[in-house]
Order: structure tokens, then sequence, then C-alpha cells
């Protein structure tokens, strides 16, 4: 366990709710919410865009510069499903107290329906989304400190949990 004046990094698969618990948890603790995500379509515009004008590899070093950003802002911080991948990112979570959000994937169906991410194009959104899940969670996994799944129950248990989690109430996560 880190130091607890470090920034709480939420990661895990797209559509867990990270953005969304993230807010709530960063207002609950009176401290500063960034989502790596809004900051890089804030700065270069929408990222399916990013993704179909640059390619995933522009995105992902646009993704590295936006989790610097964000650790450096400390408070929460809400990670892209993908900013993981980065070696340098999962060295700088080190210094973190990071959270894994799970989902189920018969839960994150409708989450991801009809989205505009650019990883879930085209027919069949729920298998991308479960291979990319896949491929993930053994690294979600190692780089959390623990884990909430946001498949049931209002979103407001789970931010209550984290923020417990957060001041030191550490049987609140689920690993």
């Amino acid at each position: 366990m880190t130091s607890p004046t470090s920034a709480i990094v939420l990661i895990g698969p797209m559509g867990a709710g990270k953005t969304s618990v993230g807010k709530r948890v960063a207002r609950a603790l009176e401290v500063p919410f960034f989502d790596t995500d809004a900051a890089i379509a804030r700065e270069h515009g929408p990222i399916e865009r990013i993704f179909a004008d640059s390619g995933e590899e522009q995105f992902r070093a646009l993704e590295r510069e936006a989790v610097i950003e964000g650790l450096a802002t400390g408070g929460v911080v809400s990670l892209g499903g993908g900013a993981v991948l980065h070696p340098a990112t999962q060295a700088d979570l080190a210094d973190a107290r990071v959270v894994l959000l799970t989902v189920a994937p018969r839960v994150v169906a409708h989450r991801v329906r009809g989205s505009n991410r650019p990883l879930l194009q085209g027919d069949d959104a729920a298998s991308r989304w479960s291979a990319i899940y896949e491929q993930r969670r053994p690294l979600y996994e190692r780089l959390a400190d623990v884990s909430f799944d946001t498949s049931s129950g209002p979103l407001q248990h789970v931010v209550d949990r984290v923020v417990d989690w957060a001041r030191g109430d550490h049987r609140q996560g689920e690993s």
C-alpha cells in the first residue's frame, strides 16, 4: 500500500463506470478529478476521430501524455481502459492507490451497445469487449490494490466503498 496522499487511480475495462464513479469519489473526498479520455478529447477532439485520422498508436501517445498530466494533478484519476498497456504508466501506478472497477459481460453489453468507442465498432461490440477484457484482465489485476464490481446495485454503493477504502477501511475491497 502506498502513501495515503498519492493519487487514487481508477482502471478497468470500457463501460465499468470509471468516470461516473471517479467523479463521485473525488467529490466525496473533496479532491480534484481527472479523466484521461476527457482530457484527450478536450485537447485533440473526439477519440473516435483520432483513431480514424491518426491511428491507435497516435492515440496511445496522447493518452500517455494525459496520464502524466492526471497523475501530476493528483486526486482521483480515471484512466481509459487501454492506458495501462503502456509500460511507463504501469511503472507510474506503483506510486498510486489503484482501484480496479470490473463489470460482468452480461451487464456491460447494454452499456457499450451503439457505442462510438473505436475498439468496439462493428456488429458484435459485446464479443469484442469480452476479448479485450480477457486480454487485459491479468494486467488490471496485477496493477490493482483493490477491486470493486459495478455490475449490480446502485452505483453509489460502489462509490461509498471506494471512499471508505481510500480513507483507510481496507476491508471494503473485493479482490
